[in-house]
C-alpha cells in the first residue's frame, strides 16, 4: 500500500501548484493517468503594474516676490456652466438685501409675539396655581377643624356614659 501513494506537488519543493481540468464529456475512472500538459493549468504569476515615472514637484514654497503669487485669471468658454451663472448688479444685491432684512424683521416680530403669548400663558397658570394653593390651605384648615371638633364630640360622649 505504501508503494501505491501518488506524489503531490508541493510549493516547498519548488514545483508549481497545478489544477486539474475536469472534462465533463469524457468519463474518468480512478485508473486514468494524466495525458500530458493539456490537463494541467498553471496559475499565473501576479505581476505588479509599473509605476509611471514622474518629475519631482520641487519645493512647494514660493517666494513672495515671485510672479506666480496672486490671483489667477480663469477664462471660461461660452459653453462652460461657470460662465453661464447669472451676474448680479449692485441694484439686484440691494433688492435681495432689503427682502432678506424684511423677512428677518417679520420673523423677529413673529418670535416676539409668540414669546408674549407664552409669557401671558405662564402668568395665567401662575394665577391659577396661586388660587388653587389658597383653596388647598383653606380645605386643610377646614378638615383640621372638623377633626378636632369630632375628637371633642367623641371624647364628650364617652365621658357622659
Amino acid at each position: 500500500m505504501a508503494d501505491e501513494q501518488e506524489p503531490t506537488p508541493s510549493s516547498a519543493s519548488g514545483q508549481a501548484h497545478s489544477i486539474e481540468r475536469s472534462d465533463s464529456s469524457a468519463s474518468s475512472s480512478g485508473s486514468d493517468v494524466l495525458e500530458g500538459e493539456d490537463n494541467v493549468i498553471h496559475q499565473p504569476v501576479p505581476m505588479r503594474p509599473r509605476l509611471p515615472s514622474r518629475r519631482s514637484s520641487g519645493p512647494l514654497i514660493v517666494p513672495r516676490d515671485s510672479s506666480d503669487v496672486g490671483p489667477v485669471e480663469c477664462n471660461f468658454g461660452p459653453d462652460d456652466v461657470r460662465s453661464m451663472s447669472p451676474r448680479r448688479t449692485s441694484e439686484d444685491i440691494d433688492k435681495i438685501g432689503k427682502a432678506a432684512r424684511e423677512e428677518m424683521k417679520r420673523h423677529a416680530q413673529a418670535l416676539q409675539e409668540s414669546l408674549i403669548t407664552i409669557f401671558n400663558r405662564i402668568e395665567a397658570v401662575r394665577e391659577e396655581h396661586d388660587k388653587l394653593d389658597n383653596h388647598n390651605r383653606f380645605l386643610q384648615r377646614y378638615i383640621g377643624e372638623l377633626m378636632s371638633t369630632s375628637k371633642i364630640t367623641a371624647s364628650g360622649s364617652r365621658s357622659k356614659k
